[in-house]
């Protein structure tokens, strides 16, 4: 096999080993990225019950300022009621005086409503709070076995990234240039085996001369069809 198709092979199976552990730093982090994103959910549910807080805040005070008002006006009802001259002008004023205090009693119950609203929303707010504790005491915990975890896999990438270094360094610049072109759009499968007379990429069938030229192993050999860098696999 000629060497430097026998250099590339070895580098692009490097690269393949580099390039697969990013799938395990993802799934190490998977755990952590959940518990972030549950104490994300949990802090918006926080927010949203403080709007709720303050609405109901805003109704509670709409309500105090007609109780006031109400209570007001039933105090000039009562001055008016000491000037009153006839029946009809204290029937009109019984009746105000009603209506004033049915609003007065409406408003003490809606008072009370609210308040029992916000303070259900307060416990609310609190469950969740210790709830983000709980969470926060997880993340700290997990955020250690992570960064232990993945200090090990950058361990081994850089060992592999070493391997890697010694080999491109003796190699022709030319050929490693034209490499990396091609790992840019095929990434792992840059290189790859001959299966059945189709390249190990594409899939696609290729020719009795390109299947001959690639048997031989002389020089590099690109697929006709995707430009992949072909050889046959030995035993």
């Amino acid at each position: 096999m000629n060497k430097y198709l026998k250099e590339l092979i070895d580098v692009s199976l490097l690269d393949k080993e580099i390039d697969l552990m990013e799938p395990k730093i993802e799934q190490i982090k998977r755990e952590l990225n959940l518990k972030l994103y549950h104490k994300e959910t949990k802090n918006l549910d926080i927010a949203n019950l403080q709007e709720q807080k303050e609405a109901l805040r805003l109704q509670m005070q709409k309500s105090n300022e007609s109780l006031h008002t109400q209570g007001a006006r039933l105090e000039e009802i009562s001055k008016k009621m000491s000037e009153v001259k006839t029946e009809k002008e204290l029937k009109a004023l019984n009746i105000e005086e009603e209506l004033a205090r049915e609003q007065i009693t409406y408003q003490n119950s809606e008072i009370n409503r609210l308040e029992a609203q916000i303070a259900s929303v307060d416990e609310k707010i609190q469950a969740i709070q210790e709830e983000i504790v709980k969470i926060d005491a997880d993340i700290v915990e997990i955020e250690k076995d992570v960064a232990s975890a993945l200090e090990e896999i950058r361990k081994e990438q850089e060992v592999i990234s070493k391997k890697k270094a010694v080999i491109v360094e003796k190699m022709d610049q030319k050929i490693v240039l034209f490499y990396e072109k091609i790992r840019k759009w095929a990434k792992n499968t840059s290189v790859v085996p001959v299966y059945k007379q189709a390249c190990g990429g594409c899939f696609i069938r290729i020719s009795d001369r390109v299947y001959s030229e690639v048997l031989k192993g002389d020089d590099i050999i690109t697929c006709p069809h995707c430009g992949r860098i072909l050889y046959i696999q030995e035993d």
